[in-house]
């Protein structure tokens, strides 16, 4: 094996990569055959719900779970089976587990020190200087803030000059306008370091502000990976199209083709879906939209692409959009986003019949799953 001993397994570099890795507790697959590569130098985020095997993915990479089978790599180094201490990567967790009584400046040297480097304090300042922190250095834990700390457990991590920094949910505790203004330093401070950050989260905003690549996971394994805009613009399935942003998904059957267009009736009504954006091409679909996507009318327009009749259900105000809860004739009910521009808004109230339509373009098309299409038959 390569990197068989301690300082080999730390010496390692190059891309992370997990090679067919199993978690297995019990007859439950938390992890389930998962093959990535993490490149060099990235920002990469874990993206899914509670139980999707995000956190165990994570917790292998760090050593604090060992996998049922498959291989965990740094370059050419094998890590399975070494542990945490031995391996060149550093967590930082939701909890920021600082030392209360020392300093903050202490607290980021802890770990060059505990190494012997002559240098640690000077390390530690210019860590510190690096998320911000440098001039509360002589300050204790118990009077910073939480995000405050949470800059401190960064920089403890970062003075290590791990290979692989692990982020485990860390804006997690932070109230909404601190977690977006730290969602923006972490990138910062990534960019600056140029080490590989993998983060773990269930935010799909976090992510998708952060992260160049991002793996959406279910069940174990890993639905879609991909740049965030891709993720967004383009799912290839129901439950990504669902977890990352909000779409409106109807169940159907392709008919026919028009040019580069499969046609099909979704709910009672006919739609194009673009060829290249449904992997679907003949029989069942699952058709989609997104809400920001389509227009609220009061009256049918002229050569405004696909549309449908429906009955307005609720209207939130937002701040920036107006949220439409819009009723179709099967039944099903659309969310519609309308920016709130400069303009005279439409005046629009629960009971009132409108017209919605959108850009075939800006269709989706992805497999049926079977799962989810039973699960809304049994909730009507």
């Amino acid at each position: 094996m390569a990197g068989s001993t301690e300082g080999g397994f730390r010496e390692a570099r190059g891309d992370l990569r997990l090679e067919d890795v199993t978690k297995a507790f019990g007859e439950f697959k938390a992890v389930d055959d998962l093959s990535l590569v993490v490149p060099r130098g990235s920002f990469f985020a874990l993206l899914g719900p509670s139980g999707c095997g995000k956190t165990t993915t994570l917790r292998m990479v760090a050593g604090l779970e060992q996998p049922t089978s498959g291989r965990v790599l740094i370059g050419d180094t094998d890590l399975t089976g070494s542990r945490p201490y031995e391996r060149p990567v550093n967590t930082v967790f939701q909890s920021y587990a600082l030392f209360p009584h020392l300093t903050i400046r202490d607290n980021v040297a802890f770990g060059p020190k505990r190494r012997g480097q002559s240098d640690s304090a000077k390390l530690a300042d210019e860590a510190l200087t690096l998320v911000q922190m440098d001039h509360l250095a002589t300050r204790k834990p118990t009077q910073l803030s939480g995000g405050q700390q949470q800059r401190v457990a960064l920089a403890r991590a970062i003075v290590n000059r791990p290979e692989v920094l692990l982020l485990d949910e860390p804006l997690g505790a932070l109230d909404l306008k601190l977690r977006r203004q730290m969602q923006v330093e972490l990138k910062r401070i990534q960019t600056e370091v140029g080490l590989t950050f993998i983060h773990v989260t269930h935010d799909q905003e976090e992510a998708m502000t952060m992260a160049d690549t991002v793996a959406v996971m279910n069940h174990g394994r890993i639905e879609q990976m991909g740049a965030p805009a891709t993720l967004y613009d383009l799912p290839r399935t129901s439950f990504v199209a669902n977890f990352v942003g909000q779409s409106n998904l109807g169940t159907g059957r392709i008919l026919d083709r028009d040019g580069e267009h499969v046609v099909a009736e979704v709910q009672g009504s006919k739609v194009k879906i673009p060829l290249a954006r449904t992997a679907v091409h003949d029989g069942e679909v699952t058709f989609g939209v997104r809400p920001e996507k389509v227009r609220v009318m009061r009256t049918r327009g002229e050569g405004v692409g696909d549309d449908v009749k429906g009955v307005v259900l609720d209207v939130s105000f937002t701040g920036v959009a107006t949220q439409y809860l819009i009723e179709l004739p099967s039944g099903a009910v659309w969310s519609c986003y309308e920016q709130n521009l400069d303009v005279e808004p439409i005046d629009l109230r629960p009971g009132d019949d409108v017209w919605i339509a959108w850009d075939p373009y800006h269709a989706f098309g992805v497999p049926v799953d079977e799962a989810e299409a039973r699960a809304a038959v049994e909730a009507v």
